[in-house]
């Protein structure tokens, strides 16, 4: 008892729940007190990571979780495995780089967005996750309840910030505003990856402005990995294979966009 007192005192919550096993898996292994120790704090270590790793994925408010492993590249060849091996570092995070994803629906944007951020976390950095049109709605909200600084704030601090579905609905001009004044204090301090539907030289009709875009984009773009991504949705495909569409349209081969800007 006295042993299990005194980690809880020093909060050594995991270990004190696997003590006795590690004890049993000790005697049986004949470790050295080296050994065991080693095996102890690794067990403290763990719990603590994941616990950790739990909270930062309730914080981050994914709407599902998803990994790098769990991506199909077979059936998105434009996209190169080696870039996306390199973004799994997260140099790109301690670099206060950005990530834009382009392409239509259902091309696998939102899930590699998610995976890179899932990564982040198990790196141990704080990450939120948010809809254009969620980011854009609680900022004009804080605008009117003449809280706009700290909602700024909040979306600022996060290290990873990822932006989904940009491009579905266009903004107004003070909407657009709030949106730009947000990447202007995240510039070179932390990292942001979009994903959107629509090609750059269309963003000016996402933001009604196109010189607002025009700056906008040159934020973005100043440190970025970008990725244009080809391909059909994989939700059609899934449909294609129950039979319900028929073949997908014939395109004409185009050489893969994949650029990092530095």
């Amino acid at each position: 008892m006295q042993l299990i007192n005194l980690l809880e005192k020093m909060k050594m919550e995991h270990l004190g729940c696997q003590i006795d096993t590690l004890c049993e898996q000790a005697s049986r292994k004949d470790q050295g007190y080296r050994e065991f120790l080693l095996d102890a704090l690794q067990t403290e270590w763990n719990g603590r990571h994941l616990k950790g790793v739990e909270a930062r994925q309730k914080i981050a408010r994914f709407p599902w979780v998803k990994t790098v492993e769990q991506f199909d590249f077979t059936f998105q060849p434009s996209i190169d495995r080696k870039v996306i091996r390199e973004l799994c570092g997260l140099s790109f995070v301690e670099r206060c780089e950005n990530v834009i994803l382009l392409g239509p629906p259902g091309v696998g944007k939102t899930h590699l967005a998610i995976a890179l951020g899932v990564k982040a976390i198990e790196a141990g950095h704080t990450v939120l996750f948010l809809s254009l049109e969620s980011l854009v709605t609680r900022l004009t909200r804080a605008r009117m309840e003449n809280r706009v600084e700290r909602q700024l704030q909040q979306f600022v601090y996060p290290k990873l910030l990822i932006i989904d579905e940009m491009g579905y609905l266009p903004m107004n001009r003070d909407e657009a505003g709030l949106f730009f004044r947000l990447l202007t204090r995240r510039y070179e301090k932390a990292s942001t990856i979009i994903t959107s539907n629509k090609s750059f030289v269309d963003w000016g009709e996402i933001f009604n402005d196109q010189v607002l875009a025009t700056a906008i984009l040159d934020r973005l773009l100043h440190h970025c990995t970008t990725f244009n991504i080809k391909g059909e949705s994989y939700r059609l495909k899934e449909k294609r294979k129950a039979g319900m569409f028929g073949p997908p349209p014939k395109v004409e081969e185009e050489k893969p966009e994949q650029e990092i800007e530095s």
